[in-house]
């Protein structure tokens, strides 16, 4: 409720809104103070048992105020005005002042100590979902409080977006409802035992969301056969073949997600040329 009140606010004066919102769903005890996010201090070490998360889940906002030093005596005001509306534990708020450049640049930072750490290039088994709001308590309870378990290996944002801010012509697929939810689980594994695990969880996410109709819509999906890629496009697809014939007709793009049949390639030798 929270985040969809604070969506709603977009196109307010400034005061009146903030400017950046993003949540993130945690289960695993260990991502909750080892996590590129501003959100938590390490100077303030957090545990979900000692702020008890609904069903072992701790659902966490990271918002920013954008000031400069015109507005800066007003920014404290106008920040405790929004967070007066809002629902959340009072224990658990925590904030910082960062430079704009490196509140954009933070997930860079992140990268550069994993990769001194030698844990940047591992396997990344993904999976974004673009979630219906009239189902996201469902994918909450079966999802977040049921497949899975404590073990993420990664975090997990969700956020709610306004459908009417996407480009109909694109090619990207969403809900068929005017406020959806990007539930992103972005985990890593490190060995092969461990991708293993998650690729078996992502595909028990897809599972539930199957066997209880929650109409989810994958973000950069990958599919295996043109009946799945049309399934995914639904109503959408007459159109996208359409574009696929008239700007690449020798199906020369992106062959490589074998969205269309392909012919077999032709082989010509150099006698011929």
């Amino acid at each position: 409720k929270d985040q969809e009140f604070l969506i709603s606010l977009h196109g307010k004066p400034a005061s009146e809104r903030f400017d950046y919102v993003e949540g993130f769903v945690i289960v695993d005890e260990g991502l909750v103070n080892n996590w590129r996010s501003s959100f938590f201090s390490s100077s303030n070490p957090v545990k979900i048992s000692s702020i008890k998360g609904d069903g072992g889940v701790l659902y966490c906002l990271e918002i920013t105020k954008n000031y400069e030093q015109g507005n800066g005596d007003s920014v404290d005001e106008e920040i405790q005005a929004l967070l007066r509306k809002l629902s959340f534990i009072e224990t658990s708020v925590f904030t910082t002042d960062v430079g704009y450049v490196d509140f954009l640049d933070r997930v860079h930072k992140a990268e550069v100590k994993l990769r001194y750490k030698g844990l940047w290039d591992v396997a990344h088994p993904w999976l974004n979902l673009f979630v219906p709001k009239s189902r996201i308590e469902d994918f909450d309870k079966g999802v977040f409080k049921g497949i899975l378990g404590n073990k993420t290996s990664g975090p997990i944002l969700i956020y709610p977006m306004n459908r009417n801010k996407w480009e109909n012509r694109s090619s990207v697929v969403t809900p068929d409802e005017e406020v959806f939810y990007l539930v992103a689980f972005l985990r890593s594994a490190l060995d092969a035992e461990t991708l293993e695990y998650l690729i078996n969880q992502n595909r028990q996410i897809l599972r539930f969301c199957h066997d209880s109709k929650i109409k989810v819509k994958q973000y950069l999906p990958h599919y295996t056969t043109l009946e799945e890629w049309k399934d995914h496009f639904g109503d959408k697809w007459t159109q996208f073949n359409a574009m696929k014939m008239q700007f690449d007709p020798q199906r020369i793009l992106a062959t490589g997600q074998r969205i269309f049949d392909f012919e077999p390639s032709t082989v010509i030798s150099k006698d011929d040329m």
